[in-house]
């Protein structure tokens, strides 16, 4: 029988969060590109919460837009309420967060994949990867598929999600699958093993949905939009209307009393569940066992779109039985008729710990191959989708000949997202947070495009309508900054006037009328710009000192485990990391001072 064959520069496994970001990204930059995925159903879904950003995950997303990906420009699109979170708070907390109408953001990701040139969309199931040995050890040559067909490329990228030997739990229900209705990926799991790659367990868990047309939204809070949304993407003009509300809701006593009454029967507890779950965003049954002296749990009920009643009900993730699930809403208030529409669960699934990886998300093991999303132990649609667009850019720029695009801890917080992990690794699901970086003044979701855009436009990632964008911005920016500090009023210049607490946008133009004609977004960055100039520049001074560390770079082939002096305990952390600059290495916990003086004495 002849075995059909198909040839590539860069093949994409999975076409949730990562993969579409990654496929796409790979494509932009000019290689030829195939994205399988086992249904061309699910391209883009939404397996959990109907929503894009919230804190940090919003700066994530303008990152991803900033560097040409395509979650922003979805969501603006397919949005159903928008709104800034944390405006209360300085402007590095600020953090863009939107509703989305599910079903129409998983068509609007399928059709820009379908559209964009370079790009093959095709459905197969992946059951082994065809490595070859080329002296310096393996490397990928490419994907069996089922059927016997075979793909071949030299760079392959994995973004898997939670379908690696997937198992579905509700209450003492077991279920194989990694999403429910959908079946799970056991090739992938063994051919990744076969070839040395760790694999670990973790769990993560949704909530049920219910019939919209059940509540009695009398008895719950309104929370509507912003009154002046704010887009995502920034090519994006205008934002879709009208917005949609959302309601809150909280639990009870009764409803904590329920569920201790049936820990017994909740996987986790019972010891069913074994793996680790995100502790940022815990279950029900978590949270009432963790936070026993609360006595409620605030509930957000979500609408999943503007043609469906389902409604997702955020801040209750469940794995209990379904008799417990029905008896739960009955003693909730607004939700006491509420028809269940699909059951809560929780998801057990093979993740790689991902310390096994370069900083261009390769793994250290078998040259070519890139593994991206929750694969890499993370959880969260934003995390994802900015793995998925560095290692399919690094996987398509590898394919050419060209250096890695690794962004520093300073670029953005997909730096930050990326250095945790391969350098740290992790014990539970990893979310980001704003504490999570050291330099958060500088990474604004504001000023994003600024940032990384430049780094995008160099490599070709992005088109002509973002370059001539982001040069208009630029250059309105700077030119208001130049009249600000040219124009003086009282003894001070409107830049100095600016730096005051109390001085507003506001003021400046009550004192120089010209400034009106400043876009709303310009006006903003610059205001920030000069707020925090301050503390940016001492931010910027640490940014110096460790890039002279950054720049004493580690060859791959050093051999730590020569340095006779190192404890053991540093010698066994820096085998295992293999970091590439003594800057990393110093990110290593446990490794000390002493540890990196001897490093930097060997590489001498």
């Amino acid at each position: 029988m002849q075995t059909s064959t198909y040839d590539y520069d860069v093949i994409v496994i999975g076409a949730g969060h990562a993969g579409t970001e990654g496929a796409m990204a790979a494509a932009r930059l000019g290689a030829r590109t195939a994205l399988l995925t086992t249904s061309l159903d699910t391209v883009g879904q939404m397996s959990c919460n109907p929503a894009i950003g919230g804190v940090a995950k919003g700066q994530i997303v303008r990152e991803i837009d900033a560097l040409g990906g395509i979650m922003g420009r979805v969501i603006d699109a397919t949005g159903i309420q928008f709104r800034m979170l944390n405006l209360r708070k300085g402007p590095a907390m600020h953090s863009p967060r939107a509703q989305a109408d599910k079903r129409a953001y998983q068509n609007e990701v399928k059709r820009l994949v379908e559209c964009q040139p370079n790009l093959d969309l095709r459905q197969e199931v992946v059951e082994d990867l065809v490595v070859e040995d080329v002296g310096s050890g393996p490397r990928v040559c490419g994907v069996l598929v089922r059927g016997g067909a075979e793909y071949r490329a030299r760079q392959v990228v994995i973004t898997t999600g939670t379908f690696l030997r997937a198992l579905m739990h509700t209450g003492e229900a077991q279920t194989p699958g990694g999403r429910a209705g959908e079946g799970t990926t056991a090739g992938i799991s063994g051919a990744l093993a076969k070839l040395g790659i760790r694999l670990q367990r973790f769990k993560t868990g949704t909530p049920p949905r219910l019939n919209g047309r059940t509540i009695d939204y009398t008895r719950c809070e309104l929370q509507p939009g912003d009154e002046d949304p704010r887009p995502f993407s920034f090519l994006t003009e205008k934002l879709p209307e009208p917005q949609v509300p959302c309601h809150i809701t909280y639990t009870n006593d009764a409803v904590h009393e329920l569920i201790r009454a049936n820990l017994h029967r909740a996987p986790m507890y019972s010891g069913q569940i074994q793996s680790s779950g995100p502790r940022y965003c815990p279950s029900i049954e978590d949270k009432v066992v963790r936070f026993a002296d609360k006595d409620r749990h605030q509930l957000f009920l979500e609408p999943e779109g503007r043609a469906t009643h389902e409604v997702y009900v955020n801040g209750i993730s469940t794995s209990l039985p379904r008799d417990v699930q029905d008896q739960l809403f009955k003693l909730i208030p607004g939700l006491e008729n509420a028809q269940i529409m699909r059951y809560g669960y929780a998801v057990e699934y093979d993740f790689a710990p991902p310390e096994q990886l370069w900083p261009s998300l390769e793994t250290k093991t078998v040259r070519g191959l890139f593994l991206a999303g929750q694969i890499n132990g993370t959880t969260g649609y934003e995390e994802a989708g900015a793995q998925g667009l560095l290692a399919g850019a690094n996987a398509a720029l590898a394919a050419r000949g060209d250096e890695s695009l690794v962004l520093r801890r300073n670029d953005g917080y997909m730096g930050v997202l990326i250095d945790d992990l391969v350098t740290k690794g992790v014990d539970e699901p990893y979310r980001m947070f704003t504490s999570r970086a050291e330099y958060r003044l500088l990474l604004r979701h504001d000023n994003a495009d600024r940032r990384l855009t430049p780094i995008a436009d160099k490599l070709g990632l992005i088109d002509d309508e973002r370059r001539q964008k982001f040069a208009a911005k630029a250059a309105e920016i700077e030119r208001t900054l130049q009249l600000l500090q040219a124009t003086r009023v009282g003894g001070e210049s409107l830049e100095q006037f600016l730096v005051h607490p109390t001085s507003t946008w506001e003021g400046a133009v009550e004192r120089l009328p010209e400034l009106a004609s400043v876009s709303k977004d310009a006006a903003e960055e610059v205001v920030n710009d000069v707020k925090y100039a301050g503390y940016v520049e001492r931010q910027e001074f640490e940014i110096a000192r460790i890039e002279r560390l950054a720049e004493k770079r580690i060859p791959a082939s050093f051999d730590f485990g020569a340095i006779k002096q190192l404890r053991t305990e540093a010698r066994e952390k820096l085998l295992k990391v293999r970091p590439a600059s003594l800057a990393q290495a110093a990110r290593i916990s446990g490794i000390t001072p002493a540890d990196l003086a001897l490093v930097r004495v060997y590489l001498e």
